[in-house]
């Protein structure tokens, strides 16, 4: 049955419930609904008077105009042309809606969105039919509901968090310090996608291609290729929050690497592999045949960007600071 927002009869009847002393399970089932339709209902849109406590309540038409409000604030990136072109945008460059809603407000915008609302119209009708969704940095197809979400503290537990990460990974003093990442491609191409590996201190990039995006199969074609490295020059990983990389904890027993993850929605946390993923799109486009491209194919890019001069390494390339940090390890 499709769903459909409680209307202002409903409300009415569940203030006049309320009123009487009746709990959520007998409105719930006088008005035909969930109970935990009308428990959310009543959460939203009670009202809360901090001067007059005495007058805090719910109240039907107090909540009718609530939610006429918040349908209102659902709509404008449907009413404001150039506000939706604009959200777009900076969708397709892979900003997250935190930090869309949170430029607008820095910038001093007068015509600003929350993120809530920008999720909203992503997981909509009209989002849905440009298939934004892809855009998100989680990349799911639904929003999955708040209760539903189960939290991923036991997934990326704290004491693995950038923040606990030793200072001097920060400064690029040692060797063998990675960021990782996966580059996503349209949905014509299939489910392979590329993950994409940077040295920090060297910024020797490693690419290579996976057939799909599910956690078992990344991690261990991940350890695959990076156990072609000396140990020392993989002392740890540092990840954002994608389910991608819940399986982390094979590094460890399985390669001797630590794992790190960004604070979420905080791309710049690992910004080396994100410049890497940009220099990347120039040799794998988002309309790319991936699936079709070779180890081969893989390693000539990898030359390509490892074989480029770079200011911040004295106009070196990375393979001739990668090769001098492995004679060191001899």
């Amino acid at each position: 049955m499709a769903h459909t927002e409680l209307n202002v009869r409903e409300r009415r009847r569940i203030e006049d419930m309320l009123n009487a002393k009746m709990s959520v399970g007998e409105i719930a089932a006088d008005i035909g609904r969930h109970r935990s339709t009308v428990y959310r209902e009543i959460k939203r849109n009670y009202y809360h008077d901090e001067e007059i406590p005495y007058l805090n309540g719910y109240y039907g038409l107090n909540a009718q105009d609530y939610a006429t409000d918040r349908r209102a604030r659902r709509r404008k990136l449907v009413r404001l042309d150039e506000l939706r072109k604009a959200v777009i945008t900076q969708l397709k460059e892979g900003w997250s809606p935190e930090q869309i809603a949170g430029r607008l407000k820095f910038e001093g915008q007068t015509i600003r969105v929350s993120h809530e609302t920008i999720y909203a119209y992503v997981y909509g009708p009209d989002g849905q039919s440009r298939e934004l969704a892809r855009y998100l940095p989680n990349r799911r197809k639904k929003r999955r509901p708040h209760h539903s979400r189960k939290p991923r503290g036991l997934v990326f537990p704290p004491d693995r968090s950038i923040h606990e990460r030793p200072d001097y990974v920060d400064g690029r003093e040692t060797f063998g310090e990675w960021e990782g990442d996966l580059m996503i491609f349209e949905r014509a191409q299939g489910k392979a996608n590329v993950a994409s590996l940077v040295e920090r201190k060297t910024r020797f990039a490693v690419l290579f291609r996976n057939n799909d995006r599910s956690t078992t199969h990344l991690m261990n074609r991940l350890m695959s290729v990076m156990e072609r490295v000396p140990q020392p020059a993989r002392k740890s990983i540092t990840f954002d929050r994608g389910i991608e990389f819940r399986n982390w904890r094979k590094l460890k027993p399985g390669i001797g690497t630590e794992a790190w993850f960004c604070d979420p929605q905080a791309p710049w946390q690992k910004g080396s592999v994100e410049n890497l993923n940009k220099r990347a799109r120039r040799y794998l486009p988002r309309d790319a045949p991936v699936a079709a491209f070779s180890d081969r194919d893989m390693k000539s890019i990898c030359d390509r960007l490892n074989g480029t001069p770079r200011k911040c390494l004295g106009w070196r390339t990375p393979t001739e600071a990668f090769r001098e940090e492995l004679m060191k390890l001899r």
